[in-house]
């Protein structure tokens, strides 16, 4: 078999096994909405926060208790986080300190996995496509040891 022929042979497999949901499209909806999120509370824009989530969002973080050390699972629902963005979220955040940093690291059909730098802390958010546009529906996050 010629060179091209193989070559054309892994094109058409690659192309028949990729998901859905790996579109530049896609990329881009997922990035944006990740955006929408760490924007959204930098310039304390509860719109733009609350169009990022799922209604139901779960964003957890574990805590260390120094005293025993024991730990327990903080959390927040989609209403407190939007309720604290429109308090006034990060917007008092220097400008020069507003890390934004969006890094997808999978996307599989309609789920995607986003890692995101903020200024004080790191989130993990799962993403799904729900009823046709990306939306964060988990957030595991740890802050940064600076700010612990």
């Amino acid at each position: 078999m010629s060179r091209s022929v193989c070559l054309a042979l892994l094109a058409l497999a690659t192309a028949a096994g990729a998901a859905p949901a790996q579109t530049a499209a896609d990329s881009a909806a997922i990035r944006a909405t990740a955006l929408d999120y760490v924007e959204g509370w930098y310039t304390a824009d509860a719109a733009r926060m609350e169009r990022a989530l799922h209604p139901e969002l779960a964003k957890r973080i574990v805590n260390r208790n120094p005293q025993n050390g024991r730990t327990s699972l903080g959390q927040q629902s989609a209403m407190t986080l939007v309720q604290g963005t429109r308090n006034g979220g990060g917007k008092d955040t220097p400008v020069e300190l507003m890390e934004k940093t969006v890094l997808i690291l999978d996307i599989f059909e309609n789920a995607a996995s986003v890692r995101a730098t903020m200024s004080g802390w790191v989130d993990y958010m799962h993403l799904a496509k729900w009823n046709g546009r990306w939306v964060i529906v988990n957030v595991l996050w740890e802050l940064k040891p600076q700010n612990r």
